[in-house]
């Protein structure tokens, strides 16, 4: 039996033709020809069984045989919002690793001791697809620009707000235990500072937006690892 084949179409319902990079992807890595199945992501909570009506050097066209909704395999709306490394290497991994577990947004910070002041958004986007695929999640995250900590405190959000940080003159509380207690509101957001941490001065304009002081666990963590950390624990009390 031949291995499902899935593809990232927006609005795939509406399509009849794979994107060209999913396209080049179908006619010259796997070699698909008419008649072929496949199976299409539209990144929104839908598959669909389709087949390969015409296949062409450049362009791969296809009917959709049956729709298949799929159910969300967590309640609330969970949101990573990070200041990137100085490597962008470590963002790129973090960012197909928290897409395998389970995100629904994904947003750059840009703070004091920040280090890396620019994101290339479209790279990063290619590799949280190429994750959506391989892990089979039927919604892509969202993928922000990068933008001022102050800005992102003023936007409003739902749910449970927490900024994670290492200064001990500010008092913290454990991020799972907080994640754990009973609650009525699923969606959680989490802040995690650049490689020299949020300045005193950021903690304290978070707390004041409403998000909790938190930190993640005994030992002293890479940033990228950190993110990868809350993600999970952001999963687990979803159990």
């Amino acid at each position: 039996m031949k291995e499902a084949r899935y593809f990232y179409v927006p609005d795939a319902a509406v399509q009849n033709e794979l994107p060209p990079d999913e396209a080049m992807h179908a006619m010259r890595v796997l070699r698909l020809k008419g008649g072929d199945e496949m199976f299409l992501m539209d990144g929104a909570g839908n598959y669909y069984r389709a087949q390969v009506t015409i296949a062409a050097t450049h362009h791969c066209y296809y009917e959709i045989l049956e729709s298949l909704p799929q159910q969300r395999q967590w309640r609330g709306h969970l949101h990573l919002a990070i200041a990137p490394t100085k490597l962008m290497d470590r963002m790129e991994w973090m960012a197909e690793k928290i897409t395998e577990i389970g995100v629904d947004e994904i947003s750059f910070l840009l703070c004091k001791a920040s280090e890396r002041r620019l994101m290339k958004i479209p790279r990063l986007e290619k590799i949280v697809i190429s994750a959506v695929k391989q892990s089979h999640k039927a919604w892509k995250p969202v993928v922000n620009e990068m933008m001022p900590v102050k800005k992102f405190l003023e936007m409003p959000r739902t749910g449970r707000k927490y900024i994670a940080h290492c200064h001990d003159e500010i008092p913290r509380t454990s991020l799972f235990d907080e994640l754990r207690k009973p609650s009525d509101d699923a969606d959680a957001t989490v802040l995690i500072g650049p490689e020299g941490d949020f300045t005193v001065e950021e903690v304290k304009a978070a707390m004041a937006a409403g998000y909790q002081s938190v930190h993640l666990g005994d030992s002293r963590l890479r940033t990228e690892t950190a993110g990868l950390s809350a993600v999970m624990m952001m999963q687990l009390s979803q159990q």
